[in-house]
């Protein structure tokens, strides 16, 4: 049961929040993902967008539109898990849930951050051309960590299945050398 008063659930429920850190004077960055299988390139990541501004907040792709992006078996991780989790990180101070049925750049228009944090495969230079005139900047991070989490759970996917093979070619031979000996039983 989530009980953070960090994460969002309707995205519309952050601009009186976002409106109240302006009138502060805080600096708000914006970051987006499915972040499924949170790993420290995650963590990383977060920490590098947090030095933009005051107040990071992250947009976290909802379920059905994870699986229409990333295909049938994703995500691993259920919505709600990933965004507490994401709660857990020091650097985010609030977690909005991105559906899947929503117009595209729809919780960047709703914050306009003055800071928009993204990584080098989400926009072309024409889209952050368009995107720098409903936010402030446009910052493109690198990778923050050596694999991703799809590489992660191609690596699983295929020691898996090489155990399998090994273990089903080993039964497969056994198999067939009893049928052999039954063959061969047989015609005494």
């Amino acid at each position: 049961m989530i009980k953070s008063n960090k994460i969002i659930f309707q995205a519309k429920k952050i601009i009186p929040i976002v409106k109240k850190l302006r009138k502060q004077g805080k600096k708000i960055v914006l970051t987006q993902g499915s972040f499924d299988m949170v790993h420290i390139g995650h963590g990383r990541y977060c920490e590098e967008a947090k030095k933009h501004g005051d107040v990071l907040i992250v947009g976290v792709d909802g379920d059905k539109k994870v699986r229409k992006r990333k295909g049938p078996n994703r995500p691993v991780v259920p919505e709600k898990e990933r965004l507490e989790m994401m709660t857990y990180l020091s650097a985010v101070d609030y977690v909005v849930l991105k559906k899947l049925k929503v117009p595209k750049y729809n919780l960047i228009s709703l914050i306009k951050p003055d800071v928009l944090v993204a990584t080098k495969k989400t926009y072309n230079q024409e889209q952050i051309k368009h995107l720098e005139t409903i936010c402030g900047r446009v910052v493109v991070l690198e990778p923050m960590a050596t694999t991703t989490t799809s590489a992660k759970l191609r690596r699983l996917q295929i020691g898996a299945a090489k155990e399998i093979t090994k273990t089903l070619s080993k039964k497969f031979i056994r198999v067939m050398e009893e049928m052999i000996e039954e063959l061969k039983n047989g015609d005494e």
